[in-house]
């Protein structure tokens, strides 16, 4: 059996009280749908248009949370040093255990009060999901190397820098004609 729950906890929207599921049969889920505006997972993550789904089935070991989010973020262009959007997509499964006998690997029991907390693990993910050299668009020209301007909002025109004396041979042989 199926049933579809909209978050609608303000103040911790990624803490979800489960406890119903506990007594439930093997197999029983529940969706829990997320469509919030904007939200921050302490200390250093906001994000913006966080919408997606987390569905919780009650197994013989503990409950399976499978979640599914996309959001927002700002970041920052390593080309050309402009902020943008970066959209972000997340998918992971994790087992929130009955008992220690029954943990897996990530450690994740499900706690007293029967609340999870899932910010940490959807900032994690999300974190995850990041690219290492964040670009604003695949076709991004980036700064002139001479002035600093943006070569995708203007168009630089400089003379050649100077050549190095030192260098003047090394240049003469790459204008050579092969």
């Amino acid at each position: 059996m199926l049933i579809v729950y909209n978050v609608t906890n303000f103040r911790n929207p990624l803490r979800l009280n489960v406890g119903f599921l506990i007594n439930q049969s093997v197999g029983y889920s529940r969706d829990f749908l997320f469509d919030l505006p904007e939200i921050h997972l302490s200390p250093d993550l906001d994000l913006r248009t966080l919408a997606g789904t987390v569905r919780v089935t009650r197994t013989a070991q503990g409950l399976l949370v499978q979640t599914r989010l996309r959001a927002v973020t700002n970041s920052e262009c390593v080309r050309c040093l402009s902020e943008f959007n970066l959209h972000l997509e997340v998918d992971f499964t994790e087992l929130y255990a009955f008992s220690r006998k029954s943990m897996a690997e990530s450690g994740l029991i499900l706690p007293d009060d029967a609340h999870i907390d899932l910010s940490p693990l959807v900032r994690e993910y999300m974190l995850l999901e990041f690219p290492i050299q964040p670009i604003c668009r695949p076709d991004c020209l980036g700064l002139c190397p001479i002035c600093g301007e943006n070569l995708n909002i203007t168009q630089c025109s400089h003379d050649d820098e100077p050549t190095d004396p030192r260098l003047a041979m090394l240049k003469s042989l790459l204008d050579e004609p092969e």
